[in-house]
């Protein structure tokens, strides 16, 4: 049986939302201890699913999660680079792009533990090009 409403934990963080066998399951919102970001989505017996996660940066994450790590298909805007493409348990993972909000800078093509790993092609912000491999 499934229930809902608000919980405050101990830390200071808060939860809102669907709630099955103690854990956070269905829609819900939780906001961390003193403001350290929100997640804002699905949850599956505790563990988010998909949604949209927010730092007090302004920074998000925007996608599907596994284990409580960003995992699957997701965007990321951090600073003034976003980047979208595959993640795997935490880190961009795989392939994705990642372009600059302010100039023509990108780099598209495959990481490795959350770091480009050298096949795949870089625009630089004066719009030149190179093809890493």
């Amino acid at each position: 049986m499934s229930t809902g409403g608000r919980f405050n934990f101990d830390d200071g963080g808060s939860y809102c939302g669907g709630w099955e066998e103690g854990k956070a399951h269905g829609h819900g919102i939780c906001t961390g201890p003193k403001g350290q970001g929100e997640y804002a989505g699905s949850w599956s017996h505790g563990f988010e699913v998909v949604g949209i996660y927010t730092w007090p940066s302004g920074n998000t994450y925007q996608g599907t999660w596994a284990q409580g790590k960003r995992h699957g298909i997701g965007v990321e805007n951090k600073g003034k680079w976003v980047y979208k493409g595959e993640w795997t348990h935490g880190f961009k993972g795989r392939y994705g792009v990642r372009e600059s909000t302010g100039t023509s800078g990108k780099y598209e093509g495959t990481w490795n533990n959350g770091l480009q790993d050298g096949y795949g092609t870089e625009t630089y912000s004066d719009g030149g090009k190179s093809l890493i491999q």
